[in-house]
């Protein structure tokens, strides 16, 4: 994929050197943590792109998870940056930048702003405006703060556990989040919640 090295974006939040504190979180169990619902989503696609079932490595653990008890411990230490993962961070900058500014061009021959999402580097652990998330859980969007979350760690296990290496998967995990924030901008991820609300509510048609 060719892209051009236009440095860290204005929209890009580097919070990898600290800590957000809490977690918890519903979803999927991956080793010893989880894969929340988002990741499982992504994965779910990236099975069909490279048309190889990405979601076998979930193993048996691959259960909705009924109930979750927030986990708390002390914060683990930064971990040392890379060359690579600095380049990742790179290229991370430029598929932001790309997307929002197709979205903004598709925003404005409708007449309208697009407001721009912010992306979020992290490590470990962080606190979002939606509450406490841990890695594990995979790349999400937060409405309330209209930030995309990701730790980085998500696309050494796309490469090492599910086998779905390259920029490609690494650039559609970020558009897909972008995807979510414009449909909370948009307002359609709402009316979908509301009428699967209604569906699922007795004597509502």
């Amino acid at each position: 994929m060719k892209w051009d090295d236009n440095g860290p974006s204005r929209d890009l939040e580097d919070r990898r050197g600290s800590s957000g504190g809490g977690g918890g979180g519903g979803g999927f169990r991956l080793g010893g943590g989880r894969l929340g619902i988002g990741g499982f989503l992504v994965l779910l696609v990236l099975s069909v792109v490279f048309k190889t079932d990405l979601t076998g490595a979930l193993g048996g653990g691959g259960i909705p998870a009924s109930a979750v008890a927030p986990e708390s411990g002390p914060a683990l230490p930064p971990t040392q940056t890379t060359a690579a993962e600095e380049e990742l961070v790179r290229f991370l900058s430029f598929v932001l930048d790309d997307s929002q500014q197709n979205w903004a061009r598709i925003f404005a021959a409708e007449g309208k702003e697009y407001p721009r999402a912010t992306l979020v580097l992290f490590r470990d652990q962080v606190r979002s405006g939606c509450g406490a998330a841990q890695s594990a859980m995979g790349p999400f969007y937060c409405p309330a703060d209209q930030k995309i979350y990701i730790d980085l760690g998500f696309y050494d296990e796309l490469r090492r556990r599910f086998g779905a290496p390259g920029d490609f998967a690494q650039a559609y995990v970020l558009a897909h989040e972008v995807g979510h924030h414009v449909q909370n901008v948009l307002g359609t991820e709402r009316q979908l919640r509301r009428l699967q609300q209604q569906n699922l509510t007795p004597g509502t048609y």
